[in-house]
């Protein structure tokens, strides 16, 4: 029987049954349930991460900037959340992984749809991570509409063209010239520092990533046969909005 929201208890409306069920540890082994609760929160992290950033890019369509930055922030403060989240799975040592790291098989964190889907839907476009998911498949799908949809580096271009700049080349020459006559632009000027606050956070969200690989595995190559450590270290300068962190230097 199905509750109605009068009725409703706080296990039914959160799913609480299902939510609770799904950590199934293969191991046995104490520590097992740490890894797998990370990452499912990460996940559910990252479900609320694409919520709000296509709520944006959609009020960044209609010139709303304000609601858009409110949902921007929100996007930072999980991003915040979850490089803290590290600390807590550092607490993992060595010794306890590698006593149940055989039943993870070839899974992997860079198999992550979500995580490379919000890649995508921030503007780092990369169709090379479309071979880890087989045609056809729903996570496939969803990352192939991904790559179509306009991306929140997209929507802040055609913000630009709005106002009359020319993006036509690309945005470095627009953003700098909203930072140089940042009262007559104040709206984007604070859209490219919530940009810039994202982009800031996704870099310290990879670098103790690797850092806490390190911590547990050293460079021994992924689970999923990714490179690991090295491989996560090669993510480190990859930016969403590089033109916004070299235009300091113009300034």
């Amino acid at each position: 029987m199905t509750a109605t929201p009068a009725g409703i208890t706080y296990a039914q409306y959160l799913g609480l049954d299902d939510l609770l069920s799904a950590q199934r540890p293969l191991s046995g082994l104490h520590d097992e349930m740490l890894f797998i609760v990370i990452h499912q929160t990460m996940e559910l992290w990252m479900k609320e991460m694409l919520h709000e950033v296509d709520y944006a890019i959609r009020l960044i369509g209609k010139d709303s900037f304000a609601a858009a930055y409110k949902a921007l922030s929100r996007v930072g403060r999980i991003q915040s959340v979850m490089t803290l989240s590290w600390d807590v799975l550092s607490t993992l040592t060595p010794v306890d992984y590698l006593a149940f790291r055989d039943v993870l098989g070839t899974s992997s964190g860079f198999q992550s749809a979500q995580f490379r889907e919000l890649e995508y839907r921030l503007g780092l476009k990369d169709e090379a991570y479309l071979k880890q998911h087989s045609p056809g498949s729903d996570d496939r799908a969803r990352l192939d509409q991904a790559l179509l949809q306009p991306s929140l580096r997209d929507a802040a271009a055609e913000a630009l063209k709005r106002a009359g700049f020319d993006v036509s080349g690309g945005t470095d020459a627009a953003w700098l010239e909203v930072y140089r006559n940042a009262d007559a632009y104040f709206e984007l000027y604070q859209l490219a520092e919530k940009l810039l606050d994202l982009d800031d956070a996704m870099a310290m969200w990879r670098h103790k990533h690797v850092l806490t690989v390190e911590r547990i595995i050293g460079n021994k190559r992924g689970t999923g046969g990714s490179a690991g450590a090295s491989y996560l270290r090669s993510t480190l300068e990859k930016r969403l909005f590089p033109e916004l962190w070299s235009l300091r230097t113009d300034l």
